[in-house]
């Protein structure tokens, strides 16, 4: 039986590898390029990302997550203290900034070493007899 935080080859799991940009096959750090955008390959192993397909299902559901997070804070925050709306400003836009790049980097990453850990790939039709 393997270990939670471990696959059968030896890598480490979904959550370790999104969260520090491991690539899934080899377990370097060269998964991203810049804070939330992948790299077109992988330097140690040649592991092309560009073949996976991670969409913007990551990207809606961290804005309805983190949409509802931040208001739910920010509301706290006017009824205890009732700040002026700059203050709102200042604490608001950069921690909602900071968490939608450190969170989307993650849900992209577990996303796209989810699809290759089980050979995800578009789906086919099967050839259908054409006398049907």
């Amino acid at each position: 039986m393997t270990d939670i935080n471990e696959t059968e080859k030896g890598q480490p799991g979904i959550a370790v590898a999104a969260l520090f940009g491991l690539c899934p096959e080899c377990g370097a750090k060269t998964l991203f390029a810049a804070p939330a955008q992948f790299a077109d390959r992988c330097d140690n192993c040649g592991l092309d990302y560009s073949a996976f397909n991670v969409g913007d299902g990551p990207a809606a559901i961290l804005t309805l997550l983190l949409g509802a997070l931040i208001i739910a804070a920010a509301i706290s925050l006017d009824v205890a203290v009732r700040p002026p709306f700059w203050v709102h400003v200042l604490i608001w836009v950069p921690v909602t900034s900071l968490m939608v790049l450190f969170s989307l980097r993650i849900a992209k990453g577990a996303l796209l070493i989810a699809e290759h850990r089980n050979k995800a790939s578009e789906g086919k039709l099967a050839d259908k007899d054409p006398e049907e």
